[in-house]
């Protein structure tokens, strides 16, 4: 289930960043459901090995960098997959703050475990 909610919300962050930022386009949604998977494939498994090996100029930037990291990976999902476009780093740096936002937003529901989680609090 938190899965699933981690994908809807990825993807409605992609389809944010299509609507509003210029060079960047997503087919249909067919096309806005697999690049959602894929961004949160290759986030799983290639930007923590990107991380790693970028880490110097990250401590540089006191963690700019990463910016630039989760642009990257925006852009390897874009070439991965046909329909989804991304013209150039720019887009792809505007694109990733758009789905970075949209993810904090919905990690405040999903848990660490991958569970829907809401917290009651009683006086």
């Amino acid at each position: 289930m938190g899965f699933l909610l981690r994908m809807a919300i990825t993807a409605a962050g992609l389809w944010l960043a299509a609507r509003f930022v210029t060079g960047i386009s997503i087919a249909d949604n067919e096309t806005l459901v697999f690049a959602a998977l894929l961004l949160g494939l290759v986030n799983a498994f290639v930007r923590p090995i990107a991380i790693f090996l970028t880490f110097p100029i990250t401590l540089l930037t006191l963690g700019l960098f990463l910016w630039v990291v989760n642009a990257g990976m925006l852009g390897l999902v874009a070439s991965l997959l046909e329909g989804f476009r991304v013209a150039g780093l720019g887009p792809a740096m505007l694109g990733s703050l758009i789905v970075g936002f949209t993810g904090w937003l919905g990690s405040w529901y999903v848990g660490p475990k991958g569970r829907v989680e809401v917290m009651v609090v009683r006086r």
